[in-house]
């Protein structure tokens, strides 16, 4: 995550996520390069000066990711399946908002009206199967959703902590998992916003939280000051 300014001196929040399939022997460093590349690529675009938050730009980001990782592939000999993983990413501004996703896990925003998921989750053709970047077809798989507003909160998180984020009978966010997050970012001093994100890390891997997962936790929170 970081953030941009754009040529008007605007900022512009960037947030990537991904989470290596378990499944696969480079899981891990596929989901380390999926965010790196797509973080450069952005940075590549931001000096460029040209940014439209569409479908075009999410598209144009996951096929990088995908050249990443195809490469990285072919050069240690393995398969690009062996890097598999999900992918998520928010860009926002004052021009509006951007969200992309390929696999589970979630992006909860809120424009000012209350906190939503815009897009669900991915499950796959069998119960605790996801789709992946990697995929074949994860290009027509891309789900995307763009709004004319910046966003105020979001919080992007991997799928292990799916259930303590949403309410999965209809997936919408359980606001009281987040309130407590927003409300210490936005009262936090500069020296308590240095230590939040060992307190974040403690607290992920509390007993309370592994009670109710036990697989890879990430979670990404950013809130707009004015």
């Amino acid at each position: 995550m970081q953030v941009a300014w754009l040529n008007d001196q605007q900022p512009l929040l960037v947030m990537f996520l991904a989470d290596g399939a378990g499944s696969v022997s480079q899981g891990g460093e596929g989901a380390t390069l999926a965010v790196n590349e797509a973080m450069a690529y952005m940075s590549q675009k931001v000096q460029g000066g040209e940014l439209g938050l569409n479908d075009i730009l999410a598209t144009d980001i996951v096929l990088t990711v995908r050249q990443r990782l195809f490469a990285e592939a072919e050069a240690k000999e393995l398969a690009v399946r062996d890097f598999a993983c999900t992918f998520l990413g928010l860009i926002s501004s004052a021009n509006g908002t951007l969200i992309m996703q390929i696999g589970d896990g979630g992006v909860v925003v809120d424009f000012g009206h209350g906190l939503q998921l815009p897009l669900t989750p991915m499950v796959g053709e069998y119960a605790n199967m996801t789709h992946f970047i990697t995929d074949e077809d994860a290009v027509s798989r891309l789900e995307t959703f763009t709004s004319t507003e910046r966003v105020h909160k979001v919080a992007a998180f991997t799928d292990g902590i799916q259930r303590l984020a949403l309410n999965m009978l209809d997936n919408s966010p359980h606001v009281p998992f987040f309130t407590p997050f927003f409300n210490g970012l936005a009262s936090a001093t500069q020296e308590q916003l240095d230590l939040l994100p060992e307190l974040l890390k403690q607290f992920l891997s509390s007993p309370a939280v592994n009670e109710r997962t036990d697989d890879d936790k990430t979670l990404a929170l950013a809130l707009w000051l004015p």
